[in-house]
């Protein structure tokens, strides 16, 4: 399931990586121009973010009253280039090439 799910991502207009991650922060594949260090340092970072995006989520929920979970993922954009993460895939993407709607669709099946 999962080169089936990297390569339908990779499929998707602007990403130039796609990877799969577990919660502890261990790469379990990845495909796209990118080095196996760097993959294995994204996939710590996306770990942490999305734990401190549910986190965050949980928070407010409770604080605010508002339905904020579960979470689902997160983005975030910098540059020319976008991280989106949902579950635990997660793909590099040309902000001026992707469609974020795109993306989380894909990202989401």
């Amino acid at each position: 399931m999962s080169s089936q799910k990297l390569e339908k991502l990779m499929k998707v207009k602007g990403v130039i990586v796609a990877g799969e991650y577990k919660n502890d922060g261990t790469l379990v594949e990845y495909k796209g121009q990118m080095s196996k260090e760097m993959a294995d340092m994204v996939a710590k970072m996306v770990a942490a973010n999305t734990l401190m995006g549910t986190v965050q989520a949980e928070a407010f929920s409770k604080i605010s009253g508002m339905k904020w979970t579960p979470f689902h993922g997160w983005a975030v954009a910098a540059g020319d280039y976008a991280v989106c993460v949902m579950g635990n895939y997660g793909v590099f993407v040309k902000l001026g090439e992707a469609s974020f709607d795109e993306v989380f669709k894909a990202l989401s099946e």
